[in-house]
Parts: C-alpha cells; sequence; structure tokens
C-alpha cells in the first residue's frame, strides 16, 4: 500500500509539473519562459528542497533536457544547466560503497557498488534509439544523446570557437557538453574506485563512457583529436592570444545576443576548457584500467579494439606544436603530463644500434634522469631541436616534465590517478637533487645547441627552481 501511493504521489507531481509546459493557448514567446521556468521550480521544489525528496521521473529529465538543447533563451539555459546538475549530484545513478570512517581499517560496510538503472539518463545506446525516430537530418526525436550525437556536439564546439560572433545557442552547447561530462564523470568514477580494489572489469565495462566509445558510429581518433583542439583553442582564447585587440571582430557579440550572454562567455569558455580536460583524463584511465584488465586476461572479444588515446594525442601535438603550448597549460594531472612530455621526446631521440662504453652512459634508460642525461650531451641536443623544428618545444616539455615531477614528489593528489604504475616507472626512484641536476644540465645544453632556444619564461622559471632547491639541499 506504501508503495502504491508512493507511485500516485509521483504520478502527481509528474502530472502537475509536466502541465506547466502545455503549450494550448500560449501566443506570447515571454509566457512560455515564464511557464518553463515555473515549471523548472516546480521540479526543484518536489525533488531538491525537502530533504526526503523524490526523484524526477524519466518523463520530467526529459522535459528539463529538451529545454536545454533547444538553448533559446539565457535564463532558462542557466536555470536547466543548474537544475541538471543538482539532480545529478542528488540523485547519482552509481553510488560506490559505503566506507566506515570509525574504523581505522576503513572497512567497507557495503562492498558492492551500487547502480540504479532505472535512473534516468541523457545518453543513450544504439538500441536505445530506433531508426524510425531519426529524421532526415539525423537528429534525433527522443532528444537523447548517443556517441554521434556527443561527437557532432564537439565538432559544433570547435567551429564555434574560431567564429569571431558569441551566439547563445553556443553558449547553450557549452552548458550541455559540461553537463553531459558531469554526467560521465558521476558513473565512472565509482566503478573506477572499485575496479581498485575488485579488479571487476564488468563493472567499468558497463560505464557510460566506456559504452559511449565503443560504438561503431563514432570515429574514435577524430573524436580524440577535436578535444586536442577544443583544449588549445579555448585556453588560446582565454589568454588573449587569438582574439587580438579590444576592437577586433573576434570580442563583438552577434545581433541575437545580449550583453548578458558576453559577459558570461570567458567564464564559461574557461569551464568548457576544464570540461574537456576531465573528459580526456577519464578516456586516459580508461585505457589504463583496460590495459590492466588485459593482463588479468579479463577482456573478451566483445572489448573493442582502440588506438589508446594518449598515441593520438601525442600524434595531434607533434603535427600541430603551435597547440602544444596551450594544450600543456590545460593539462595539468602530474602523472599523464609526466608521461607525455616524456613519450614527446621519447620520439625525436634515437637509439644507438651498438651501444660502446661512451653510449651506455648517456643512453635514455627509461626514467626521467635517464631522459635528462641524454639531452645534456650537446649533439643530441642540437639534434633534437632540429627534428623538431621548434626551438621552444623542448625548453618547454623539459619545464613541464620538470612541474610534473615536482607535483608527484609533494604528494600533489587529483581527482584520478593514474591506473597503471608508468609514472612510478620514469621516476626510477630516482632523487630530487639528481632530477635538478640533470635539469639544469639539460637546460646548459640546450642554450649551447641554441642561444634562443629554451627562451620562454617556464623554461626560466624551470631553471630557476631547480637551481634553488639544489641550494637549499
Amino acid at each position: 500500500m506504501e508503495r502504491g501511493a508512493r507511485m500516485l504521489s509521483d504520478t502527481g507531481i509528474e502530472e502537475n509539473t509536466l502541465a506547466i509546459l502545455d503549450p494550448t493557448g500560449i501566443k506570447d514567446a515571454k509566457d512560455d519562459v515564464d511557464d518553463r521556468l515555473a515549471f523548472l521550480e516546480a521540479v526543484r521544489a518536489a525533488s531538491l528542497a525537502p530533504d526526503a525528496g523524490v526523484a524526477p521521473t524519466s518523463k520530467m529529465c526529459q522535459a528539463i533536457f529538451r529545454i536545454l538543447r533547444e538553448g533559446k533563451n539565457l535564463e532558462l539555459c542557466m536555470a536547466t544547466y543548474q537544475l541538471l546538475m543538482d539532480i545529478n549530484k542528488r540523485f547519482p545513478r552509481v553510488i560506490a560503497p559505503n566506507v566506515d570512517t570509525t574504523d581505522s581499517s576503513s572497512t567497507p560496510v557495503d562492498s558492492e557498488l551500487v547502480v540504479v538503472n532505472e535512473a534516468w539518463s541523457p545518453f543513450a545506446s544504439g538500441s536505445d534509439i530506433p531508426a524510425r525516430t531519426r529524421g532526415a537530418s539525423g537528429e534525433n526525436d527522443s532528444r537523447l544523446i548517443d556517441s554521434c550525437n556527443f561527437h557532432q556536439l564537439i565538432e559544433r564546439l570547435v567551429e564555434e570557437a574560431d567564429k569571431s560572433n558569441i551566439a547563445l545557442k553556443h553558449f547553450a552547447d557549452m552548458l550541455l557538453f559540461d553537463y553531459l561530462v558531469d554526467v560521465l564523470d558521476g558513473d565512472f568514477l565509482p566503478r573506477w574506485d572499485s575496479y581498485k580494489e575488485t579488479a571487476n572489469w564488468a563493472l567499468v565495462r558497463d560505464s557510460l563512457l566506456n559504452k559511449l566509445l565503443s560504438s561503431r558510429r563514432i570515429n574514435y581518433k577524430g573524436f580524440i583529436k577535436d578535444c586536442v583542439t577544443l583544449i588549445s583553442t579555448l585556453q588560446s582564447l582565454s589568454t588573449g592570444d587569438s582574439r587580438g585587440d579590444e576592437d577586433s571582430e573576434v570580442t563583438k557579440p552577434s545581433r541575437d545576443c545580449d550583453a548578458a550572454v558576453s559577459l558570461a562567455f570567458l567564464e564559461r569558455e574557461k569551464c568548457t576548457c576544464l570540461a574537456v580536460r576531465k573528459l580526456l583524463l577519464m578516456i586516459m584511465e580508461l585505457d589504463a584500467l583496460k590495459k590492466s584488465a588485459d593482463t588479468r586476461l579479463q577482456t573478451t572479444r566483445g572489448d573493442s579494439v582502440r588506438t589508446p588515446a594518449m598515441e593520438i594525442i601525442l600524434d595531434e601535438l607533434m603535427y600541430n606544436t603551435d597547440a602544444l603550448f596551450h594544450f600543456l597549460q590545460v593539462f595539468d594531472e602530474p602523472n599523464w603530463k609526466l608521461e607525455l612530455a616524456v613519450q614527446y621526446l621519447r620520439k625525436y631521440i634515437a637509439k644507438p644500434s651498438v651501444r660502446t662504453r661512451r653510449s651506455q652512459e648517456s643512453a635514455d634508460d627509461g626514467t626521467l634522469v635517464g631522459l635528462l642525461k641524454t639531452l645534456s650531451n650537446h649533439a643530441t641536443a642540437k639534434t633534437v631541436i632540429r627534428k623538431i623544428r621548434s626551438r621552444e618545444v623542448l625548453g618547454l616539455l623539459l619545464a613541464h616534465a620538470f612541474q610534473a615531477y615536482l607535483s608527484l614528489s609533494l604528494g600533489e593528489k587529483k581527482q584520478y590517478a593514474q591506473g597503471s604504475d608508468t609514472s612510478l616507472e620514469l621516476l626510477g626512484g630516482s632523487s630530487r637533487e639528481e632530477v635538478c641536476k640533470g635539469v639544469i644540465s639539460a637546460f646548459q645544453s640546450l642554450k649551447k645547441a641554441d642561444e634562443r632556444a629554451g627562451a620562454l619564461p617556464i623554461g626560466k622559471q624551470a631553471l630557476f627552481t631547480a637551481a634553488a632547491i639544489l641550494s637549499i639541499k
């Protein structure tokens, strides 16, 4: 009886709130906006205001999500975005195991991951979207997001980021992308934590992120490359490198955009840039977990074979060195930044075919210190600069590798830590003194090879920091 009464109550809330969106008799656009805002307030009052609020039904969430995708009004966009984010936080789809904090051993009270399968999700797999619901344009009439729609959203963000106008639709797309990444993160992070404890690959295989990337409808390599381009473009815009002076057309809003959107645009670009970074980190962590599952023989033929995201990112940054500077500014997770910088440099360092006593001393042994010793050789540094075709890139990579090392040595923790032990392998048990001496020696060699190489401020800061640490030592 209690269950039946609750179902009737939920149905009543759904009917009352959805009735606000009934367009019958609505002629004025402002009335339409007011009714939608009233609908959002009704959902918030019923689900989020009370301590024991009931989660919105799928129809209600679908209606809220549709309002955000339409992107017709700034106030509506912000209200729907905030409401969806609050709902996602209050009623998560995946709940991590509970841990008893009173026990010193932190023994899990409930060791099983709780997945609310009936909870509404903005993502839909191919089987969830019948072919008849798609129009000629390929747009999903159900307004859910599949892998193809998600890639198209990123493509639109990349395209609009280079345009001179600031449109409301672009602003709404950035809000939509930020929300979708938050949903993926809320689903993936508890599974990532559980895998660390249970090594159960099935938990990760069923994640929204893995299903999204495993779809045949997505061009995976193009997807990763677009993410790299979007990060670099948005970072260059936020630092003012591409906008030019204040009188340039880039800073002028379009006719369909009001002053409020213009003021909020810069902050939203920064948030979108961070959301893309979070998405790439999740994908690389997924690659690391899948590699770990492969070693345990847990994967099957059903698990799609993909090129690791790190390799695609490296290829894109080596092809487009202009994007490297902006990408490294945003990509600040120390584990992955260290691996990216080291792998980038290794591709330009020739390995000796025959090791003599002299080459044995300077050969890269796979660790950060070994790489620094190799670059301390004047001839090697000159060769690397010639291959990279950029004087600044070598100093930039050395500085960021040193920055990542310092973050790791200080125990700086991020939301994600690399699933494999690659960062520990790169450090190789080296001391801080060894790394600092290697950084100074590598920069000195770099200066001898080319006076103008490594002249970026971040390179000078790295050199000064290394010298300061050694003086304190």
